[in-house]
């Protein structure tokens, strides 16, 4: 998150209530700065993250680890935590980074997350513990900012957001993106035209060569991403540079995130081939009874077949068959994914910005400035 200069315009909203009040259990707070406390903490933290209401892969130790490892290597570590005798009751990962809006620049503490996370949110068991998180985090010297990405309705952050605007720090609220998800116990099935339509495709893709669906969960998953990877790199993000295999970093946080879920059990590979030829590919995730894609790929020379909807409505099936409650698409809202579902989760960043020169001016270019200008440069250019 070193520039935020490509996210959406400004939104600012209400934000959620939290009890005030002094603590209702006896508790302690840290910083945690360097790499062998924050390995230290693994088992706490995991403990935590399956103490949270939503246990995604995406806050847990071994997901935020393979992140530093590829995409922060150098970061200066800022985990917060908060103890209770020997018990994690919150944590908030954290790194500590200097940064630029529009030429301005500044230093923040940002979320341990981007593009490639999917969502980010605190751990916290309750609302003291959110509280517990924000004395610590206000006690902090050094930051202007504190940035935190891809934060989904209701999460604890928007907690620690509310905190900070009753003392006094100049909040704010970026809507990033609306990301579609199945729910697999009581939501609408397809639709009978989509049905139909893939019925059609389907034989469209049997003269390439036969139909084959494929998951891999372990065992050959280097040669299995592989290819994979040049699906996807033989497409639109390949042409853009934005594809997996063209960025080292990249390829090495989905590579080793692959070998870690597989040691988990949440490694779930797939893959549809027409004859010899792979056309569609997803990197799974399944984990605490959901189906997260953290990244599809099809072969866009047979986008008259759609095979990645067809792989799609082989991997919901079996989804269902296994009796989970929930396909996450993960990442923006796209029409391909909203074929299958009427229902989407809403993700902002967050800001909190301390009341000094500093961070109002960058409050005040990041809120009132920059819109300002947006709006009326779409105005003009619509005249």
């Amino acid at each position: 998150m070193q520039n935020s200069d490509s996210v959406p315009e400004a939104r600012l909203e209400q934000l959620p209530e939290i009890e005030t009040g002094e603590p209702v259990e006896e508790s302690s707070s840290e910083v945690i700065a360097d790499r062998g406390s924050w390995m230290a903490l693994r088992s706490r933290w995991n403990a935590l993250a399956a103490a949270s209401p939503f246990d995604w892969p995406m806050v847990r130790h071994e997901f935020l680890t393979i992140f530093l490892d590829n995409f922060a290597p150098e970061v200066r570590l800022r985990v917060v935590v908060v103890r209770r005798e020997e018990t994690l009751a919150a944590g908030a990962a954290l790194a500590s980074r200097r940064c630029s809006y529009h030429g301005l620049p500044y230093s923040a503490l940002t979320s341990l997350s981007n593009v490639h996370s999917g969502r980010f949110d605190l751990l916290a068991l309750d609302d003291d513990a959110v509280r517990g998180l924000w004395r610590q985090i206000r006690a902090l010297p050094g930051w202007d900012v504190i940035e935190l990405r891809d934060v989904p309705y209701g999460g604890r952050a928007e907690q620690l957001v509310a905190l900070a605007a009753r003392d006094g720090f100049l909040t704010g609220r970026w809507e990033s993106m609306r990301t579609p998800f199945v729910d697999l116990k009581d939501g609408p099935p397809p639709s009978a035209k989509l049905r139909q339509n893939l019925r059609r495709r389907r034989r469209r893709l049997e003269e390439v060569g036969p139909v084959r669906v494929e998951e891999l969960e372990g065992g050959a998953i280097d040669a299995f991403l592989e290819r994979g990877f040049a699906l996807e790199a033989a497409g639109w993000k390949g042409r853009e540079g934005t594809a997996i295999a063209k960025d080292p970093a990249t390829r090495g946080f989905y590579r080793e995130l692959a070998h870690e879920a597989a040691r988990l059990g949440w490694l779930s590979l797939w893959g549809l081939s027409a004859g010899d030829r792979l056309v569609a590919f997803q990197f799974g995730l399944r984990a605490g009874g959901r189906q997260y894609l953290p990244k599809p790929a099809y072969d866009e020379g047979l986008g008259f077949c759609s095979p990645g909807q067809l792989l799609m409505e082989e991997v919901l099936e079996s989804c269902r068959r296994r009796g989970l409650a929930e396909f996450d698409f993960l990442g923006p809202s796209m029409a391909w994914k909203r074929d299958w579902t009427p229902y989407d989760r809403v993700h902002a960043w967050h800001f909190i910005h301390r009341p000094t020169l500093t961070g109002r001016a960058l409050w005040s270019l990041r809120f009132w400035v920059a819109p300002t200008v947006h709006r009326w440069t779409q105005a003009l250019g619509g005249e």
